[in-house]
């Protein structure tokens, strides 16, 4: 499909969906609209997929390291916290620190 510009002011036309479920190409600064009788695009929604733990599975906190961290959320008065450290970024740029709650196992991380 070739680009179309607006007849009346050269501007490029923009893909737009109209009120009655159709689409149309349509100017932003001036009215002008061209109605188009094929479907150019369609929304899908795919399934997420199930993902591994990064660290290993359900056992892989058992042995981290534990350091005393105040636990961020609201409702946990937790006070030490499991955690690893990962180089995500760039080797210019700080470790990135993984932590787990050792009381209600809320997960967060700091860079």
């Amino acid at each position: 499909m070739p680009i179309l510009f607006c007849p009346y002011c050269a501007n490029l036309l923009i893909l737009s969906r109209m009120e009655t479920g159709g689409n149309r190409l349509e100017c932003r600064t001036c009215p002008y609209e061209h109605p188009i009788d094929k479907t150019i695009f369609s929304r899908k929604n795919f399934p997420r997929k199930e993902k591994d733990d990064v660290f290993g599975g359900p056992g892989a906190w058992d042995n981290a390291q534990k350091q005393a961290v105040q636990c961020p959320a609201s409702n946990c008065d937790g006070s030490e916290a499991a955690f690893f450290q990962v180089q995500i970024r760039s080797a210019d740029e700080p470790m990135t620190i993984f932590y787990k709650c050792m009381t209600c196992g809320n997960r967060w991380r700091e860079n």
